[in-house]
């Protein structure tokens, strides 16, 4: 579980990554279909609601939900598409396009397979919830009482949630060169820089998420609470060995220091058991020193890079 000390690191070029990206990856985008359940109120319902504050209705925002979100089928539902969002950022790299992110060519089949599976659990699980639809509805009257209109509701809910993905060209068309050999190299340009950019994208994406990872397994090892050692969840490790199994997949051999980082952050951890740390405190005292080396190295990393380049994961 050694930690040595990082050599400046022999950079491999950012074009050779870029080209491994363009040559090994495909865009994807996801999309969703999904029935809205809150509307704003009308300009009269938003005066009459004001007079009760002695305000004036234009400087009110006021909406009224239409459906009890909370309702264990309509929660479901929810769940599905936070899975489907789950599995396609899981899966995939960032681009610098909104709505694109990039998965292995080798991958499609099964993300397509994945895709389908997911779609039919959300049919199945808005089916379920169109069961309860009436009742939802009835509530809603009750509970929204002179703000309830039945034209905010519609017959069925069945159709009104859905998923769908595609695989969107992001390369240059070549008949452009024969068209306008100026417009196809200025494109060409374009294309290759927002490649460079997803490189840049890639590596802080991981950056920024082991950094994170070990300092949250760092804080629960190091110190104390009432005299007794952090309580930490069995997830602060296996999350982190999913991410080196991500890392593993996805990474594009872009940046020497950051690989450096994952297979020390690997090597600490190999073996251990959460059961193991809670039981002996000469090896929480251990991995915490060893991890807190590496985070100080993924520290000047984050700082080093740019703001605008860093994506967080949507909470």
């Amino acid at each position: 579980m050694s930690v040595t000390t990082l050599e400046p690191p022999v950079q491999r070029t950012e074009s050779s990554a870029s080209e491994r990206l363009r040559s090994t990856m495909c865009a994807t985008r996801v999309s969703f279909v999904w029935f809205g359940t809150q509307k704003t109120l009308t300009r009269a319902q938003k005066d009459q609601a004001a007079e009760s504050f002695d305000a004036q209705g234009e400087f009110l925002r006021a909406e009224k939900k239409l459906l009890d979100t909370k309702n264990p089928r309509f929660k479901a539902v929810n769940s599905v598409r936070n899975q489907i969002r789950s599995i396609w950022e899981m899966t995939s790299l960032p681009f610098p396009e909104p709505g694109v992110r990039l998965i292995r060519q080798d991958m499609v089949q099964t993300f397509e397979g994945w895709m389908e599976e997911r779609r039919g659990q959300l049919q199945e699980a808005v089916q379920k919830l169109d069961e309860d639809y009436a009742s939802l509805r009835d509530a809603a009257r009750e509970r929204l009482g002179a703000l309830y209109n039945s034209a905010d509701y519609p017959r069925t809910l069945l159709g009104l949630f859905d998923v769908a993905w595609s695989f969107p060209n992001i390369e240059v068309p070549p008949y452009l060169r024969l068209v306008n050999p100026e417009v196809y190299q200025a494109e060409c340009e374009r294309v290759q820089a927002r490649f460079d950019e997803a490189v840049e994208l890639a590596e802080a994406a991981f950056i920024e998420e082991l950094s994170g990872l070990v300092s949250h397994l760092t804080e629960r090892l190091s110190g104390s609470q009432d005299g007794r050692a952090k309580i930490f969840r069995d997830t602060a490790i296996s999350n982190l060995n999913e991410f080196f199994d991500r890392f593993r997949s996805l990474n594009i051999r872009s940046n020497d220091q950051l690989d450096s980082l994952v297979s020390q952050c690997q090597q600490i951890v190999h073996g251990v058991q959460p059961q193991s740390l809670r039981d002996s405190a000469h090896l929480r005292q251990a991995v915490s020193r060893e991890l807190s080396s590496v985070q100080r190295v993924l520290d000047d990393l984050l700082v080093d890079r740019p703001r605008r380049r860093i994506i967080r994961s949507p909470k």
